[in-house]
């Protein structure tokens, strides 16, 4: 079976976590491509308790959401910017609730290290005047080292002398900006040497050849779902430029972040949340700064996985999602949060831009137009009733499927699943 890939089809924060989750049971392997600790995917799983069975609510920022299914290997491409710090916090995590990663973990030998310089970089760039809103996790700035050749790779932690060779180049460069620029402290390269050394050690049973391994399991026709982070308005060339993350969210990154050709892409699945959300600075052309806009906030507990920050929310945005589409090669979209629209009197959504009296088509990528667009809007009845009860398409209010058929059309796609929850059952198959 050719690998499938899971895109957030808006700004990220769309339940990409549930959705691979869902996915999940039926895969061998569910691959992360890009992005790091910035990532927080929320995966609710059941838990035995004395009493019985429970729902429990987990976030990973660095580990696959494959990984609560036993069978599942989940593997962290090349694509992906490593925190050693937060990774061992997340194993320990997971070995705590009794899911054991050993044999079903793998770590890509040529995936970037953060170090502690990107952080403290990441985090007094973000105290400027023109801040992005990033985690300040510094996933920012390892890209930067990734791409000017700088980098720190898993591979160079096998080697003290090379390690130590880059570290003190890289450490005496950013101590001078530290120091000169920002006057902050600098940093002690012996102490991060012997850190890092530490942490090879914990995670060398994991590190391998992910590229090989992947593409040896397509050749014994492996099922293969690749994992994205964030959302592909926020990918460095194709988003909302400079709002965006550093990384390739959309589904491209997939070939690069893993190392696997375009030819063992099968298909594309993008997750759209029922309204439209962002975190952090950046155009948002159907953002509500009223009531509907806490009410949508308070209803779908829209507050980051990974940082807290409460996230701007909005009506579904169908030209930014045509967009989404086009240049990810969306097949067939996956809505969640439904349930979050069940108490609106109205719903309405975004059809289209307008900027004055001229109508614009396509989603503008420059900001100037972008910050110049009015949303025109179509509104729909509400359904006002509850659905996070409902277990099949069939059942959900008739109000609420002329929503999702309305949105299919407006796209020109399918709508293949729906949730109306946070757990596993509260995923409902079209058809």
């Amino acid at each position: 079976m050719p690998v499938q890939i899971i895109v957030g089809a808006q700004w990220g924060d769309e339940g990409k976590g549930k959705i691979v989750d869902h996915l999940s049971e039926n895969v061998d392997i569910v691959a992360r491509y890009q992005g790091g600790a910035n990532a927080g995917h929320t995966v609710v799983v059941p838990t035995k308790t004395p009493t019985g069975i429970t729902s429990k609510e987990y976030v990973l920022h660095l580990i696959p959401s494959g990984i609560f299914h036993k069978r599942v290997t989940c593997v962290i491409g090349n694509g992906v910017v490593l925190d050693p710090v937060a990774l061992m916090t997340e194993i320990d995590q997971l070995h705590q609730l009794g899911v054991d990663v050993k044999g079903r973990l793998l770590i890509s030998h040529n995936a970037h290290l953060i170090m502690p310089y990107h952080k403290l970089l990441d985090t007094i760039r973000e105290q400027g005047e023109e801040k992005i809103g990033t985690t300040g996790r510094g996933i920012g700035p390892a890209y930067i080292d990734k791409y000017t050749r700088t980098g720190i790779r898993v591979v160079d932690l096998l080697d003290r002398d090379i390690l130590g060779r880059k570290l003190k180049r890289n450490i005496e460069e950013k101590n001078q900006i530290l120091s000169k620029v920002y006057h902050s402290k600098e940093l002690d390269v012996d102490a991060i040497i012997h850190e890092y050394q530490e942490f090879d050690k914990k995670i060398d049973e994991f590190v391998t050849d992910t590229s090989l391994y992947l593409n040896n399991a397509l050749s014994k026709k492996k099922k293969i779902l690749a994992e994205g982070a964030q959302g592909a308005l926020l990918d460095v060339d194709h988003g909302t430029y400079p709002f965006v993350t550093s990384s390739n969210p959309t589904s491209g990154g997939a070939c690069t972040g893993l190392g696997i050709p375009p030819t063992a892409i099968g298909s594309v699945v993008g997750v759209v949340k029922a309204y439209s959300t962002r975190v952090g600075n950046g155009p948002f052309p159907s953002e509500l700064n009223d009531e509907t806009g806490e009410l949508l906030r308070k209803t779908g507990g829209e507050y980051g996985a990974t940082t807290g920050r409460p996230r701007r929310c909005g009506w579904l945005d169908i030209v930014s999602l045509r967009y989404s589409l086009r240049i990810n090669g969306i097949q067939k979209i996956a809505i969640t949060k439904l349930d979050v629209l069940d108490q609106f009197e109205e719903i309405k959504v975004c059809v289209g831009y307008a900027v004055g009296e001229k109508k614009v088509r396509n989603f503008p990528t420059d900001l100037r137009t972008l910050e110049l667009v009015q949303p025109q809007y179509r509104t729909f009845k509400g359904w006002k009733s509850t659905t996070s009860g409902v277990r099949s398409y069939g059942k959900l209010p008739p109000r609420a499927r002329t929503y999702l058929e309305a949105i299919a059309a407006l796209l020109q796609t399918n709508v293949w699943m729906v949730s109306v929850g946070a757990r596993r059952d509260q995923t409902l198959i079209t058809r």
